[in-house]
């Protein structure tokens, strides 16, 4: 297989009838590792936030089981890609996507937030950082891949293309951006989390090297001391990189999905997509999606 020839088959696909296959090729098979590292800074930079950083510490997942919560969000948006929309395993991690977020109150907006984060950064990291940039196929490919998955979830109001994706999340970050302790208390747990799966030595830095890949705005939201910039630099030249020296390598011949990544931990012994994920608790609030809204939303 010659290096652009996957490409050349995507581009062969229709972009909206064929998202999920578009996006399975791209994320499994051209930029596995780049996917990976995009999507752990588009649910990162959602801590920023404060009603949903808050959240997140109020519920202690991310701060007192870090490594089992990272695994789960991983592995049920792995589960969707690898098995489909319709498949009985992407339906059951659906379904347990929903079971989370009804146990909280989570307004639309921020849920149309988050859904933008994950349509908007890899773009932006693949761009920056990857072996080549992402098509217009893969790009319209991944925007009607998560606009199934919003609909799935019963979010209203989704945006309907890449664009318009991005003009949400560049307007919601600059308007609700701000200092929140308890969300400082997430950011730390996940980046010590992050070190963890380097020897301990390496872990200051690990630590200004993943603060040197972060923006301005979500420095200044977390207090961070931004990195030098002989830093920031040398990260930013590293990952730039590694995306020319896989440029050089032969292209994937098998897909490699979440699950097969060396930061997963917590199954050892194998998974359910039905047993990921936490229990809702009753009386935590109220559903985040009204259900009413949208008969595509997965019970």
């Amino acid at each position: 297989m010659k290096r652009f020839e996957r490409l050349d088959r995507i581009r062969r696909l229709d972009p909206v009838a064929d998202a999920a296959e578009i996006y399975r090729l791209s994320a499994a098979f051209e930029f596995p590792w780049d996917y990976t590292r995009a999507l752990e800074l588009a649910l990162y930079r959602t801590y920023a936030v404060p009603a949903i950083g808050r959240l997140l510490a109020e519920t202690a997942e991310l701060t007192e089981r870090s490594q089992r919560r990272y695994d789960d969000t991983a592995l049920l948006l792995d589960t969707i890609m690898e098995h489909g929309f319709a498949a009985r395993e992407g339906l059951t991690a659906i379904r347990r996507i929903n079971q989370m977020h009804r146990s909280y109150d989570i307004s639309d907006d921020d849920m149309r937030y988050v859904l933008s984060t994950l349509v908007v950064m890899p773009r932006r990291w693949i761009d920056t950082y990857a072996w080549r940039r992402l098509s217009r196929h893969e790009i319209v490919a991944t925007t009607e891949y998560y606009r199934t998955l919003g609909r799935h979830m019963g979010i209203p109001g989704i945006p309907e293309t890449f664009e318009e994706f991005e003009a949400l999340l560049d307007s919601y970050e600059k308007e609700h951006f701000a200092w929140d302790e308890r969300a400082r208390q997430v950011s730390d747990a996940t980046l010590d989390l992050m070190a963890s799966w380097y020897p301990r030595p390496l872990a200051p830095l690990l630590r200004s090297a993943t603060l040197a890949l972060l923006d301005e705005p979500l420095l200044r939201a977390f207090r961070y001391e931004a990195p030098s910039a002989t830093v920031t630099a040398l990260a930013r030249r590293a990952v730039r990189t590694r995306g020319r020296l896989v440029r050089l390598l032969p292209p994937r011949r098998a897909p490699h999905f979440a699950r097969q990544n060396r930061e997963i931990k917590s199954y050892p012994n194998g998974y359910r997509p039905a047993d990921l994920g936490t229990r809702p608790v009753p009386g935590m609030g109220g559903c985040p999606v009204r259900q009413t809204k949208s008969a595509d939303a997965v019970e």
